[in-house]
């Protein structure tokens, strides 16, 4: 199965029972002290210089909001899991971050806005990945970014996003986009990596605001 349109239905993953052992892959608990440096500096490059309100949909673990929150940011992270959420609870304790259990495509935060919304590996995912986008761009503050982390993974059934696809769904939205490729810098990913792995740092035009109803 292939992640590439708004129509392909993505498969169901119990994320539960991944739980326990999520944190094992490198580039999930981000426990090797390079892996972890690697990661922290590529998010120190496209976060917000000042701290700011960063909202994580899709957090997992947490290892990404802990990065974030390290880095002076003020984290929010929602997860359908309510077995991630809660060690994501638990690695973030004591940081200025809270966690819900909720959908990321519609994250549960009201009118929360926020500085950045950062995603990794989550959006493929998700049904109807440009309706997504457009509500995560709508969570955005004036000035806000969404930092997109996706790629294609597997060779006889690949699943995944290519970055083409991302940019061609992030198009409606206007604004400035970047791809930075990530496929060839092993130290994020422990190991040597041949598929495609890639961020996208977007930021996107304001929605119209509508004009009021005549008489």
């Amino acid at each position: 199965m292939t992640s590439t349109s708004d129509s392909t239905t993505p498969p169901r993953i119990d994320w539960d029972s991944r739980a326990a052992t999520f944190d094992e892959e490198s580039d999930h608990g981000l426990r090797d002290p390079g892996v972890r440096r690697a990661w922290a500096a590529r998010l120190r490059s496209w976060l917000p210089g000042r701290p700011g309100e960063v909202l994580d949909p899709g957090c997992g673990t947490g290892s990404l909001s802990l990065l974030a929150a390290e880095q002076g940011h003020r984290v929010t992270g929602v997860d359908l899991s309510p077995a991630m959420v809660a060690l994501a609870r638990a690695k973030l304790a004591g940081r200025d971050a809270v966690f819900h259990v909720g959908d990321a495509g519609a994250p549960p935060v009201g009118g929360q806005r926020f500085d950045a919304v950062l995603v990794r590996h989550v959006l493929w995912t998700l049904p109807e990945p440009g309706r997504v986008l457009a509500r995560w761009r709508d969570l955005l503050r004036p000035g806000g970014r969404l930092v997109l982390v996706e790629g294609v993974w597997g060779s006889v059934t690949p699943v995944g996003i290519p970055a083409d696809r991302l940019t061609e769904l992030l198009a409606p939205l206007g604004g400035q986009v970047r791809v930075e490729r990530l496929s060839d810098d092993p130290s994020l990913w422990g190991k040597e990596v041949d598929d495609e792995r890639y961020a996208v740092v977007a930021l996107p035009a304001r929605p119209p605001v509508p004009k009021p109803a005549g008489p």
